[in-house]
């Protein structure tokens, strides 16, 4: 037997899923579809004027909506049984009562602002400047905007030259050359911030020390260190990015410390062009963090509270109420006609299916709320002290045994939230973890082992940085029982590089 979803569970499903900071987009797009959802308090003019003269006109039809009500009469029948069913449910559960909070909220209590930036955009900067390029004419600005809009958010140039012809014939109906392409970009290849419109990683590190060579003031020493620095970029830029320091030094023939110094010159250019101008290429790309819960830590004791700062207040329009009351009192003594039929189930469709949101906000709190609440009471010694290794060894079947609730729920609610403490605000998915015996059969964490991975690495010489294998042992002697292959996969998770690459000179 096949078991199948209802509309309500699945909507459920999809609110349990987005954050806070996405809750607020989905509720306007459910207002804007359902009139019969409202939010806040304040009286609002009719918009369904004419809808309710449609409800409450009484006779007048004509002869032939008479006849057409006749051989309905039937399909009526049905339905005023099931209508009438309706309304008394409706009268003993009244629709103004569905609110997504109390009458007890304080709207003073909450902020329920996002900060929004004012500023340009990376591309916009970019055709700021067009302005200050020499063009002959039109057609190379047309062209010089091409490139512009070519750029993506990292400030780089990645498609072709032949791309960019074909998009300029099509888009444009501007036939360019290869040739000219690359004399334009070569212009847009001066904006600033340095480095925009390169082609790939050397290009880009190319274009920002040649920039720094012609706009800093460089003594002698400066400007051969600089040299040097160029060089690399150019003529060693593999043996660089692997670290071969020993070849470079000798394919150089530099003394080490002056290759530290080549070599410090070139880290500290910005691989990312764009990110400093704005480190998000659009406004709507900005993501601000905004905590799901938040914990407090009060004389030792932990309270919860669910951030509901993006969730308007959410009812049921009064208007649509008023309008199936009308039409309650009516419809005593008489059968409705076919319009009048049409729009009254019209109103209830609407008013279930927004009792059905407000329905689903309100589980989703409860949801929310019970799964994190569970969380907190798991990782109890953690939320009090902020020390990782107090974090206990947590998987999502934990969480789904204590609330009752299903592993895909729980796994639902810890997606994309975040929780704010007095430690910082963390990601849910933080908090789970396997479990690592260690040499005395204890189980710990995989986080604490991680953690304690991290602190070695950091600490190490740089110059000498261990090797997995030596990580192994150096935590096996913690009494950590774990095995190179284990080390190298937190490693990697960590997005920390193999030893040879985190050499430094």
């Amino acid at each position: 037997m096949i078991q199948k979803l209802s509309p309500q569970q699945i909507q459920l499903m999809k609110l349990l899923q987005i954050p806070t900071a996405t809750l607020e987009q989905r509720i306007k797009e459910e207002l804007e579809a359902n009139p019969a959802l409202e939010e806040g308090e304040d009286d609002k003019d009719d918009p369904f004027e004419t809808s309710n003269d449609d409800i409450e006109r009484g006779g007048g039809e004509s002869d032939s909506e008479k006849d057409d009500d006749n051989n309905e009469e039937d399909y009526l029948k049905e339905d005023d049984f099931e209508l009438d069913e309706y309304l008394v449910e409706f009268m003993e559960d009244d629709p103004s009562s569905y609110k997504t909070r109390g009458d007890s909220y304080n709207p003073d209590e909450e902020d329920r602002s996002i900060p929004i930036p004012v500023e340009n955009t990376f591309h916009e900067y970019l055709e700021q400047q067009l302005g200050m390029l020499d063009l002959k004419d039109e057609r190379e600005e047309l062209i010089a905007r091409q490139i512009i809009g070519s750029i993506d958010d990292d400030g780089y140039l990645r498609r072709d030259p032949i791309a960019i012809i074909d998009d300029l014939m099509f888009s444009q109906n501007i036939f360019a050359s290869e040739e000219e392409i690359l004399k334009t970009l070569d212009k847009v290849q001066k904006f600033d911030p340095p480095g925009t419109g390169a082609r790939d990683l050397q290009e880009c590190l190319l274009l920002q020390i040649n920039q720094k060579m012609k706009t800093e003031e460089l003594d002698d020493d400066d400007l051969n260190t600089f040299q040097i620095s160029k060089k690399i970029i150019t003529n060693y830029f593999d043996e660089f990015t692997k670290k071969h320091y020993p070849k470079l030094q000798r394919q150089l023939n530099i003394p080490e410390e002056q290759l530290k110094y080549s070599i410090d010159v070139i880290l500290k250019l910005n691989p990312k062009p764009a990110s400093g101008f704005n480190p998000n290429s659009t406004r709507d790309s900005i993501n601000y963090i905004v905590p799901d819960f938040i914990i407090e830590n009060r004389d030792g004791e932990l309270e919860l509270s669910l951030n509901s700062r993006n969730a308007p207040e959410l009812r049921v329009n009064d208007y649509y109420r008023e309008m199936l009351l009308a039409y309650k009192d009516n419809h005593k003594g008489r059968r409705a006609n076919r319009q009048e039929k049409e729009a009254i189930m019209f109103i209830k469709q609407k008013i279930d299916s927004a009792k059905w949101f407000i329905d689903a906000i309100i589980q989703r709190q409860q949801t929310m709320y019970k799964t994190m609440y569970s969380i907190m009471q798991y990782q109890y010694d953690y939320f009090l002290t902020g020390d990782p290794k107090r974090l206990r060894p947590m998987i999502l079947k934990d969480i789904a045994d204590i609330t009752g609730l299903d592993i895909s729920t729980v796994s639902r609610v810890a997606n994309s939230k975040f929780v704010q403490t007095e430690f910082g605000t963390k990601r849910l998915k933080e908090f789970f973890s396997e479990s690592l015996q260690t040499n005395e059969g204890e189980e710990v964490s995989t986080l604490e082992v991680k953690k304690i991975l991290t602190e070695i690495i950091n600490e190490e010489n740089k110059r000498k940085p261990f090797s997995d294998e030596k990580l192994k042992n150096m935590l096996q002697k913690r009494g950590y029982n774990i095995a190179r292959r284990t080390v190298a996969k937190y490693r990697e998770q960590l997005n920390i590089p193999v030893a040879r690459l985190r050499k430094e000179l």
